[in-house]
């Protein structure tokens, strides 16, 4: 019983903190903000430069900003496994820096392929495909939060144009 509740919350911790990063912080903040943009998709940016041998403090932020969502699930999920919790934090951690690899140009073996993509685990390759377009391959953790998150950058940046609009109306009444 105890493997299948470490196993339950370590599935959650990545499931919950996975969608919550992507629809709260990081479509938001492409459509809103620059922060991340500027730390994660400026040009010349390599997670590898910046994330590791840099230690800048935006890129840490940028991190912790992102990692939000994972630990305030931790305290609720450790109820039910400290275990599980653990491993999950653990493995997306990780999962981070697997996924960045791909700016040393790292090949996934196929084996590990096949299995992330039954399980609809992000690549390296896959998360490099949001690198290069911003736009695209969102879900760091899970490919299929990919989707909906397109949605949600549609309808986040027709706000966007909308807002835009009615100060730019209100600036001219003024």
């Amino acid at each position: 019983m105890e493997i299948i509740k470490a196993i339950v919350a370590a599935w959650l911790l990545l499931l919950l903190g996975d969608f919550f990063s992507t629809f709260l912080y990081h479509v938001p903040e492409h459509v809103f903000g620059k922060f991340h943009t500027l730390v994660h998709h400026g040009k010349n940016r390599s997670f590898l430069h910046y994330a590791v041998l840099t230690r800048k403090p935006l890129v840490l932020i940028d991190g912790i900003l992102g990692a939000i969502p994972y630990f305030i699930f931790t305290p609720w999920l450790w109820q039910l496994s400290p275990v599980g919790t653990s491993i999950g934090l653990l493995f997306g951690e990780f999962h981070v820096v697997w996924r960045h690899v791909s700016i040393l140009e790292w090949q996934t073996p196929k084996s590990i392929k096949f299995i992330c993509k039954l399980l609809l685990i992000t690549t390296p390759e896959r998360h490099w495909e949001h690198h290069r377009n911003a736009f695209a391959a969102f879900g760091d953790v899970f490919t299929f939060f990919d989707p909906p998150a397109q949605k949600w950058l549609i309808f986040l940046r027709f706000i966007r144009r909308k807002f835009k609009q009615y100060r730019q109306v209100f600036a001219t009444q003024s």
